[in-house]
């Protein structure tokens, strides 16, 4: 990678948690970012700037791949990084799930990370060089009751990368997964932290800042691709 350019980076899910965290850490690194949600252009956290360009939009559509990509072409040249954080959590039993419930997940979780990986790929091609980091989640390797909707979308992620890792390897295109156990985001401010935090051997919940850190360590890692990194407390080791 020629690092004497300005790198770019999509960042999906932008608009809280993990998403914004990654956001603001690389524009305090320099970087220049497109974000996006679907209603990111009301963020109280983000402001458009000549560095960040807010895109509204359902990540689960392709259109709004296709608008991604081109606002970061058109604002910024280029695609350096490309993190598939848009994700959502229902939990449920098995049977309760709705189509609705269905739809909304894999849309979100699924079509998301397969439209805007396809529309990288091109302008990663061209400059011969980008970063596909993936958020997955670690309850794939640990299941709990309630979260069948969890596993069936989150748990193909490091295998897909592993595939496109291996076919986009001599363009210099790398692909990598995070897998994190429960983090203080949002998503979870209403639920019982305590209980939360003896899901993982280590005693609590992770931070935001432990998963920016391993999507940092990745994307400077450049001989690493095809990997799967969890940062999850030591769940992935038996509870």
């Amino acid at each position: 990678m020629d690092r004497t350019e300005t790198q770019t980076a999509i960042i999906t899910g932008a608009s809280s948690g993990i998403g914004l965290g990654v956001t603001r850490a690389l524009l305090e690194r320099g970087w220049q970012v497109v974000a996006t949600s679907r209603a990111i252009s009301k963020s109280k956290e983000l402001k458009p700037s000549p560095n960040l360009v807010l895109i509204d939009g359902d990540a689960g559509k392709k259109e709004t791949a296709v608008k991604v990509v081109e606002a970061a072409i058109k604002h910024f040249g280029r695609i350096d990084l490309l993190l598939n954080n848009a994700g959502i959590y229902i939990p449920k039993a098995f049977t309760d799930y709705t189509e609705e419930d269905y739809d909304l997940v894999m849309n979100t979780n699924v079509a998301s990370f397969f439209f805007m990986t396809q529309q990288v790929i091109l302008p990663m091609k061209k400059q011969n060089s980008g970063h596909v980091v993936d958020i997955s989640a670690v309850i794939v390797d640990q299941p709990s009751s309630g979260a069948v909707l969890a596993v069936l979308s989150k748990s193909p992620m490091p295998a897909v990368s592993k595939a496109l890792a291996l076919e986009y390897a001599r363009k210099n295109i790398r692909f990598n997964t995070v897998s994190p156990g429960v983090i203080n985001t949002p998503m979870h401010a209403d639920e019982d932290h305590t209980a939360l935090a003896k899901f993982h051997p280590l005693g609590r919940l992770g931070e935001i800042s432990d998963i920016v850190d391993a999507v940092l360590y990745l994307q400077n890692a450049t001989f690493v691709t095809g990997e799967n990194i969890r940062v999850d407390g030591g769940v992935h080791a038996g509870r």
